[in-house]
């Protein structure tokens, strides 16, 4: 749950206190916990909506594109993924190193399982919204990690 705290809120005073803010949540609304699922899931819900609510409160924002910019470029061939070797570091450097919107969106669809719909209600923001937010973000990505010279250029 720190990990989570930490990847989207970018401060490890914040996401600290963020966590056991959250752990206070879960422990005074445990009562209204419906068993609708695991009891993992339910606190891992409680803890990205605190982070989320958080960064509401500092006002991060999304842009919305035309329809003309939402369509999700191609991916990268398997042949120069397989190619790279990424550190954990590395990546983690990158991904803190993205805009706010850009990072909770990666972070929410890659690391934590999310589909881009769910992200969109989580966030209040279109589907299309968090498909162009993570294609940004995965671009952003490489360029970080290509200018720190670490990863092959990608076509």
């Amino acid at each position: 749950m720190y990990n989570i705290c930490l990847r989207m809120l970018k401060n490890e005073t914040d996401a600290e206190d963020l966590l056991q803010k959250s752990f206070i949540d879960v422990f005074t609304k445990l009562d209204t916990f419906r068993y609708q699922s695991s009891i993992g899931a339910w606190i891992k819900r409680v803890v990205i909506n605190n982070c989320i609510n958080f960064l509401k409160r500092r006002r991060f924002h999304f842009q919305e594109l035309e329809p003309a910019h939402v369509e999700v470029p191609a991916k990268m061939d398997r042949d120069s993924q397989s190619n790279s070797q990424l550190s954990v570091e590395v990546v983690h450097q990158a991904l803190m190193q993205l805009p706010d919107g850009y990072r909770i969106v990666f972070s929410l669809y890659l690391l934590e399982g999310y589909d881009h719909k769910e992200i969109a209600q989580i966030l209040e923001i279109s589907e299309a919204t968090s498909k162009s937010q993570f294609s940004r973000a995965k671009k952003k990505m490489r360029e970080i990690i290509q200018s720190q010279k670490l990863m092959p250029k990608y076509k």
